[in-house]
């Protein structure tokens, strides 16, 4: 991809997922992600109905006036944008990539991040560290968070969440709000994950595509597994092969979605070519009401 190409997709997706984050997400993201706490902004006079608790005796007895303390949510966050760039993530058969949806739902995050003041960093990860961008505020650094994304070669093509887990809590100190943004495809991540989760507030985004949970009759066929090399011939016009294929990723969704509970954390799926915008509604709207 040449450097005209380049720009061109970044502010493609620029254009896109900037007014999402900006017309449709920006409230619900600010509601379901909160500050720190209250923090102290100012003091005005009394009106009638102020919580005499938040009465300012100091400045009271200076002006001989009654005045209170205003606050305000303390709001600025650490946003960790957690993404999975295994060799698994190039795969999809409805419009796009799980690595193109993986760039436009992080490009929607990392712009309704800035638009509250909040900074937003990235790790992306395989079965190994392959980089870290620290947390930042500021439009520059989100367009290098979406050119990274676009361009980014793995040195490896296995999965390790248990890894990218660990690594998050030894690098950021500071509690943050981090998005793994991942397929799962992984053996059990429970007990990293649910560490992590102790230190920060842990939202599982799984990325999928309509055909790994159900095989297309397509006959005699050669699979490749992308991240173990591993390629097969399989019938895929055979009801018990169609079955068998069924079986095993309800076997999956059955364990992703106990792990997700036993970890205590909240969690979405999206799938390839389908609209982000609603499930990701809803998870804001479940986190907000909750």
């Amino acid at each position: 991809m040449d450097t005209a190409e380049l720009l061109k997709k970044i502010r493609k997706i620029e254009i896109k997922t900037r007014g999402l984050s900006s017309q449709v997400f920006s409230g619900e993201y600010h509601s379901a992600f909160k500050g720190r706490g209250m923090a102290f902004s100012e003091v005005r006079e009394y009106n009638a109905g102020d919580d005499i608790r938040t009465i300012d005796w100091n400045v009271t007895a200076r002006f001989n006036h009654p005045f209170i303390k205003v606050f305000e949510e303390e709001r600025e966050l650490n946003v960790m944008l957690i993404v999975d760039v295994s060799a698994s993530e190039n795969f999809g058969t409805n419009k796009q990539l799980k690595k193109e949806l993986i760039t436009e739902i992080c490009a929607v995050l990392a712009f309704s991040a800035i638009q509250n003041n909040d900074k937003t960093g990235v790790i992306l990860f395989s079965d190994k560290i392959e980089k870290f961008i620290p947390p930042k505020k500021g439009k520059s650094h989100i367009l290098r968070i979406i050119r990274e994304l676009i361009t980014y070669k793995p040195e490896s093509k296995k999965t390790d969440i248990s890894q990218a887990m660990r690594y998050f809590s030894n690098v950021i100190k500071k509690r943050s709000i981090a998005f793994v943004i991942s397929d799962f495809l992984d053996k059990d991540f429970t007990d990293a994950m649910k560490i992590a989760n102790k230190k920060h507030d842990i939202v599982a985004i799984r990325t999928s595509d309509k055909h790994e949970q159900s095989l297309p009759n397509i006959g005699l066929a050669q699979m490749k597994d992308n991240e173990t090399g591993e390629i097969k011939w399989i019938d895929t016009s055979s009801s018990l092969v169609q079955k068998k294929f069924a079986n095993e990723h309800k076997k999956f969704e059955a364990w992703i979605n106990e792990t997700f509970n036993r970890c205590g954390i909240d969690a979405v799926s999206i799938k390839t070519g389908e609209p982000y915008i609603i499930p990701l509604m809803n998870l804001f709207k479940m986190r907000e009401a909750r």
